[in-house]
């Protein structure tokens, strides 16, 4: 399906930033059209064979119908989420007791001596701000890669919104710029907007990665990247 991403590309790039006269085109050819085909009879020999003309309208439907709706639903759909931002803070100590100390005990003076490791200080969040690939796809907000727990990553959207598309996912990039060789796939978008956490898998290096990409992925096409910095 790479060659729909081409087309889609090319809409976006060329035909896009032209939307408003296209329509206006758009809008003059298919007034002369219906002048043309009233003039030679066509009107008039579809209101005589309504059967045979229902039946073409109907076979046009449904050919293109669902790939219609498949490509341009995401167009006017639009999905919210809000999440509570995740927590980073370590686990608070034990009460302490109203009771007076037991006197120290061989065992416990020899457990004081044992050194202790420090506990583990979560790597400092990268963030930064969505941008679109054009003036189609547009993307905004922003997005943060947080360590919540050793080892162990999200990505938080923040006042995100993006154009959507059929078949979105997030990607973490080693390319600042957007999608390239070597991105580590994160899970489907979850919405078009709103507030929420991605996990990312279990074990992944992000040391390397340094986007965020909402990539659509049937076609190949990018719609937003955040620069992770």
């Amino acid at each position: 399906m790479e060659w729909l991403g081409e087309l889609e590309r090319a809409f976006a790039s060329s035909l896009y930033p032209l939307r408003i006269p296209i329509a206006i085109g758009l809008t003059i050819a298919a007034v002369a059209l219906a002048l043309f085909a009233r003039r030679r009879g066509w009107l008039a020999a579809a209101r005589r064979h309504p059967m045979r003309t229902g039946a073409l309208a109907l076979a046009l439907v449904a050919a293109g119908g669902p790939a219609a709706w498949y490509l341009g639903s995401p167009l006017f759909i639009r999905t919210a989420l809000v999440e509570p931002a995740p927590s980073t803070a370590p686990a608070s100590p034990d009460p302490v007791a109203s009771t007076a100390p037991s006197p120290p005990t061989a065992t416990d003076a020899a457990q004081t001596t044992q050194p202790t490791e420090p506990p583990a200080t979560p790597a400092p969040p990268r963030s930064g701000s969505f941008t679109g690939a054009d003036d189609f796809h547009f993307g905004r907000g922003t997005a943060t890669l947080i360590e919540t727990a050793p080892g162990s990553w999200i990505v938080r959207f923040e006042d995100f919104s993006v154009r959507n598309g059929p078949d979105l996912f997030v990607y973490l990039s080693p390319d600042a710029k957007g999608y390239a060789e070597g991105a580590v796939e994160l899970g489907r978008l979850k919405a078009t907007d709103g507030d929420f956490n991605t996990r990312v898998p279990s074990g992944t290096d992000v040391a390397e990665l340094n986007s965020v990409v909402i990539w659509c992925k049937q076609f190949a096409v990018q719609f937003a990247v955040a620069p992770l910095a």
